[in-house]
Formats: structure tokens, sequence, C-alpha cells
């Protein structure tokens, strides 16, 4: 039996962690096995680029942050593009075949899910793992990485906060999220952020000033809003992304958080400051549940393959690994719910989410 492995999208923690228990559980449980690296992601695929991963490969990397594979993200609608007489797709699927693989171990986001799906339209056997800080792939409770990214928002905003006091500012701190956002709403809760703003609730910038007001008044002498990069004001919903661009750019900003750090200085008088966590949330060692989550998913999917089950993603739902069909679930999106139990207890404690 043939496996290969790629990550693909965007570096997360736990990727290493997913690999390892992949080759370890293959290597003992499958005779007769050969597992093969594919670098760069589906470019990888695509050039036809694989190399021989031994057991020695999978020691030592269960801390280690990124990807020993390597990775790049190939834009979705690429894929059935027609270019030098060819689709992305086609070589892949050439590609899988040229090396003789049974069996191919996608790890990655919901764009890596989508392209999975078309190969295994195509007759490549392919299992899916659930790879993303935003923890926005439908079919699973969490995906790995995300808890690692939590863990460093949160401290991330501590630290921040206490800058924050020193001087009596307002802090806008930018958590990634463009689609979804359970990256911000899990650490603006963990860190008691006063704010927290979310994709999927758009916001009055008319109220986040009237809550700085209010704290100022009641001798609250910082704010502290958690801001998802996607998050928009109301007056923005209805753009289209290049409209949106030109608006910003018109106003000499490039993105939504600085415009409201903008209005919250204007309006209230406060000093108020951006923090942008970027590629902070992505990077670094994964925390003790990402480690064993990333190897839990890993070995189930190692099981799979050996049963011959294809064409599927593990997932979480409760306390339970499990799987789902990647056709029931590719192109799909897990959001936040504005009426649920997050929140909710959210807006119970008092926090501002700006609708």
């Amino acid at each position: 039996m043939k496996i290969g492995i790629l990550t693909s999208g965007g570096d997360c923690s736990g990727l290493n962690a997913v690999i390892r228990s992949i080759g370890l559980c293959i290597t003992e449980n499958i005779r007769n096995v050969e597992i093969r690296g594919i670098p760069d992601g589906y470019g990888g695929l695509i050039r036809g680029e694989s190399y021989r991963l031994q057991r020695k490969d999978f020691e030592g990397i269960l801390h280690l942050g990124g990807t020993i594979l390597g990775t790049s993200r190939q834009p979705f609608k690429q894929m059935t593009v027609v270019q030098d007489g060819g689709t992305r797709l086609e070589k892949m699927c050439e590609n899988y075949r040229k090396m003789g693989l049974d069996c191919l171990f996608t790890l990655g986001g919901a764009g890596t899910h989508k392209t999975a799906a078309l190969l295994c339209m195509e007759g490549c056997h392919v299992i899916g793992l659930p790879k993303t800080i935003d923890n926005d792939i439908y079919g699973t409770d969490v995906t790995f990485g995300f808890q690692s990214a939590v863990e460093v928002a949160t401290e991330s905003i501590d630290r921040i906060r206490t800058t924050a006091e020193s001087h009596g500012r307002t802090m806008l701190v930018e958590v990634m999220g463009n689609k979804a956002g359970w990256l911000t709403l899990h650490a603006g809760l963990a860190s008691g952020a006063d704010a927290i703003l979310l994709p999927e609730i758009p916001y009055e910038p008319e109220k986040i000033c009237r809550l700085v007001e209010q704290r100022q008044k009641k001798g609250r002498g910082c704010t502290i809003i958690a801001i998802a990069e996607g998050a928009l004001p109301k007056s923005e919903v209805k753009l289209k992304k290049e409209a949106r661009t030109f608006v910003r750019a018109d106003r000499g900003e490039s993105t939504g958080t600085q415009h409201l750090a903008e209005i919250l200085q204007q309006q209230t008088g406060v000093e108020t400051r951006v923090s942008v966590l970027g590629y902070l949330q992505r990077g670094g060692t994964p925390c003790a549940y990402d480690r064993l989550l990333s190897s839990r998913l890993g070995g189930y999917a190692a099981m799979l393959a050996k049963e011959g089950r294809f064409g599927v993603t593990a997932a979480v739902s409760g306390n339970r690994i499990t799987f789902n069909a990647l056709a029931d679930i590719a192109g799909k999106y897990k959001y936040v719910d504005p009426r649920g139990d997050l929140v909710r207890f959210g807006r119970d404690m008092g926090v501002c989410f700006g609708d």
C-alpha cells in the first residue's frame, strides 16, 4: 500500500502532530506500506513531487509548529481553469496515479476540503483532516490548531490590557478570522474583553463609542475591544469586497479596524490604539489540547485508510472522533450563531457586540 500526505493552506499548530500520528499508526498497523510526503501542499501534487518518509521522520516533531512538508495556497477557483492544455485538477489526478498512491491524506481547511472533494469525484482515494485556526469547517465541533490560537490570542490581549490600563487607552486588538469569528469570540471571552466584534454580527460604531464614553464616566480608564479582521460596520455589509476596498482607500484606511479606531478617537476623545496580532496566532508550538486532538485525529484517519474507507474527513463530535463524507461538507462553513450560547453568555456578562 502506498500512502501520500500533504498539508495545504495556511499553517497552524498541530500539523506535525497529525503527520506524526498518521505515520506511526500506519507503520504499526499496515504491512508493506510506503508513505510519501508531498511538499508544498497541492502545489507539490500539481508538479508531481514526493519523497519517501521513514519512521525516523515522524520522531521529534510532536511539539513543532508549522509543517515539515511545507504548504501553499492553491485557489479553489483555479483548479478547473484550463491552462497550458489542462487544469490543475487534471494534473493532480494524473500525478496521483503516476505516484501509484492508494490513499492521499489532505490536512487543511475549508478550501483544502473542497479540492479534496473534487479529487474524490475523479476517482482518487482521499481522507481529509480538519485544520484551521478559524474553526469554521462544517461538520466538526473543533478543528486542530484552533485552541492553540485561542491561547495565543488570549495571552496577547492580557498583555495589551496592562498597557491600556497604564495609559488609560482604548485598545482595538485585531484577531484573525475573515468569515467566521470563533477565534475572536473565544479569545475575547477568555480575556474579559469589553467589546467583541464578529463578522457574523455587523456593528454600529456609535454603540462602541457609547460604550467607551460610559466606561470613562464610571472611572474605568481603559476599554479592550477584540475585533475580528472580517468584522464589518453595518454601513459596509452590502458592499462587495472591491467596493469596500475602494471606500476604505478613499478614507486613507486599509482596514475596518483602523476606521473604527479613528471614529473612536474623534468622537470620544479617548486615546485609541490598534494592535494586529497577525501571524502570531498561527505560529509556534501547539498547546497540549491540540497535541492530543491532532494525534487522535491522525490515528483515526490512519485506521480509516486501513479499512479502505475513503472520500471522508475526520471530525470531532462531542468526545468522539468520527468522520463525514467530503461531498457532504465541502463548500460549507460553520459560523458563529448570533443567538448561540456563547454570544448569549457574553451579553449576559455585559459584553458589547456592537449591535
